[in-house]
Order: C-alpha cells, then sequence, then structure tokens
C-alpha cells in the first residue's frame, strides 16, 4: 500500500488539510492583527483543500474498485 503513488497522494492531501487546519486553529487562538486579516483566506485554502481531496479520495476508490 506504501508502494502505491495514488494512495501516497491521498494521504498527503489529507496531511496537507491536516496541516491548514492546524494552522488556522492556532491564528484564531492567537488572536491579534494577523488573525484580523487572514482568517477568511486560511478557511478558504482549507475549503479548497479538503475539495481536492475529496476528488482524489474518490479517485482513489473508483481506481481501486475496478
Amino acid at each position: 500500500m506504501l508502494k502505491d503513488p495514488l494512495f501516497l497522494l491521498v494521504a498527503l492531501s489529507v496531511v496537507v488539510v491536516l496541516g491548514i487546519l492546524l494552522f488556522g486553529i492556532g491564528t484564531f487562538g492567537k488572536g491579534g492583527a494577523y488573525n484580523a486579516r487572514n482568517a477568511n483566506k486560511i478557511m478558504r485554502y482549507r475549503i479548497i483543500a479538503q475539495f481536492v481531496a475529496i476528488l482524489v479520495i474518490l479517485l482513489y476508490v473508483l481506481v481501486r474498485r475496478s
């Protein structure tokens, strides 16, 4: 499974989403001017990354099912 490039792409996309989520939570918890300026931008990045991750997961399921 670890030699499967599509699985590695799925894992990478999930890790990217997790990283963006943790970064957003960290900036929200810290507050300040940076959070006020960039909170919505970070949220948009997370939503886009989640969309891409879902597409990659669906592609993985589709390819491995057949």
